[in-house]
């Protein structure tokens, strides 16, 4: 099991790969959002907000369930998402990844992935 550190670590990874996207192709799918993930194992959620130009900073939240776009992982399987070792469309199909938001905001967000 990961710990809180190599979480926050993979959620600001997964953040510098967003900023690497093309300003325009990000601007084309992106609408604001806030972002929670919950890491289901340990007990922890981060919140972050979704724009034109990236991801925010994540800190912890208390209240993941009022974010738009929820995420809900363990913590290894958050960190080998990170680090490409798990496919994000596997994980969710196998259900080692949930996620809640609106239809629009899943196509959207597929196309980023």
């Amino acid at each position: 099991m990961a710990n809180e550190e190599e979480c926050r670590a993979a959620l600001e990874r997964v953040a510098a790969r967003l900023a690497e996207v093309d300003a325009d192709r990000l601007a084309e799918h992106v609408v604001e959002r806030t972002v929670s993930c919950r890491v289901a194992d340990l007990g922890l959620a981060f919140r972050s907000r979704l724009h034109g130009g990236g991801l925010d900073p994540f800190e912890r939240d208390e209240d993941p369930g009022a974010a738009q776009v929820r995420l809900t992982v363990d913590s290894d399987d958050l960190v080998a998402m990170a680090f490409d070792e798990l496919n994000p469309a596997k994980a969710w199909t196998a259900g080692r990844l949930k996620i809640e938001a609106s239809i629009f905001d899943l196509l959207r967000l597929r196309k980023l992935l």
